[in-house]
């Protein structure tokens, strides 16, 4: 087993050093601005713990796929930026408001290339499925992305259609993570096949919480402005489960008006009442805590040590404690 502090220097490490090409600097500026501004770096401290349960010492062979999964985590937030209109990620301008639509566009793109050069230098003998697993998750976000897309034109969407958005947008880049490193640090199909389960449920639980905590969270500490979805009338699980308890007005208090700041105040205010009548925010919570505790015990089921399943569970709590 690798150690914890091991691994968080590791990833400290690899994204201090992380090098993109200088020219067209228009071109490359953008991705230099969007890893140094920083992240969670979940999904590649994640690939390096399931690694680091089957394996013990870090090389490139699991570093540069490790980076990659973040470069295209990132690639994904730039044009997710674009169609949110958001201005803001991390505390900081996106991409699309810095530069413009264009320079974001493309940018993303040849991130989305950089990722996949990453990947590439997995080692030869689980190439392969190291590659097939990547392109399959891949796929499956825009998957999901263009369901979240296809729901903001809908006026009720189920919980079971949400969860499979979600499962798609999210949960399945975070299960690619936790699988690449069990794959590349060599354990078997069943213990693969677990962690991919433990990161899929983690990642719906980190969704929910992302959406709960765009509703109820701090700003600073979100990185983001509050109330985001609410203005931008997304179907995000408070929504959906307040429709599906019955939740008076919430069409009509999603439908009006956010064109001055005073507007996006009232708005917001106005359907964070309606999601308090029912209940909406302890739901969340316990959702939240219930798709966690179900990633635990998938990965009980692995064929780990005492100490690298603890370092799961102590991942997947890091994650949800924001909300807890």
């Amino acid at each position: 087993m690798i150690a914890e502090s091991t691994i968080s220097q590791a990833v400290k490490d690899l994204f201090g050093q992380i090098e993109f090409q200088s020219e067209p600097a228009g071109l490359y500026d953008p991705l230099r601005y969007m890893i140094a501004i920083g992240g969670k770096r979940l999904r590649p401290r994640l690939c390096l713990l399931t690694y680091g349960a089957y394996a013990d010492a870090l090389g490139p062979e699991i570093l540069e796929p490790a980076a990659g999964l973040e470069v295209f985590h990132t690639f994904t937030l730039i044009h997710d930026d674009i169609m949110d209109r958001s201005p803001l990620r991390r505390g900081h301008d996106t991409v699309w408001k810095k530069w413009n639509e264009d320079t974001a566009i493309l940018s993303g793109d040849v991130m989305c290339i950089d990722a996949y050069k990453r990947i590439a230098q997995a080692p030869a003998a689980v190439l392969p499925q190291a590659l097939a697993l990547f392109s399959k998750t891949a796929s499956e976000v825009c998957d999901g992305q263009q369901l979240d897309m296809d729901f903001e034109k809908r006026s009720r969407v189920g919980m079971d259609e949400y969860m499979q958005m979600i499962g798609l947008k999210t949960g399945v880049l975070i299960a690619c993570a936790a699988q690449m490193g069990a794959l590349i640090g060599g354990a078997d199909s069943h213990s693969q096949q677990c962690l991919y389960e433990y990161g899929y449920n983690l990642g719906l639980a980190f969704q929910v919480a992302d959406d709960y905590l765009d509703a109820y969270g701090d700003q600073k500490v979100f990185g983001k402005p509050i109330g985001g979805d609410i203005l931008n009338e997304k179907k995000s699980w408070l929504t959906v489960k307040a429709q599906e308890l019955g939740a008076a007005g919430l069409e009509e208090a999603m439908a009006a008006p956010a064109a001055t700041p005073e507007e996006k105040a009232t708005k917001i205010d106005r359907v964070k009442a309606i999601y308090d009548s029912v209940g909406v925010a302890d739901k969340a919570r316990a959702a939240i805590g219930d798709l966690s505790a179900r990633a635990i015990g998938k990965a009980s089921l692995a064929r780990l040590d005492k100490e690298s399943l603890d370092a799961l569970k102590d991942f997947a709590h890091s994650l949800i404690g924001r909300t807890m």
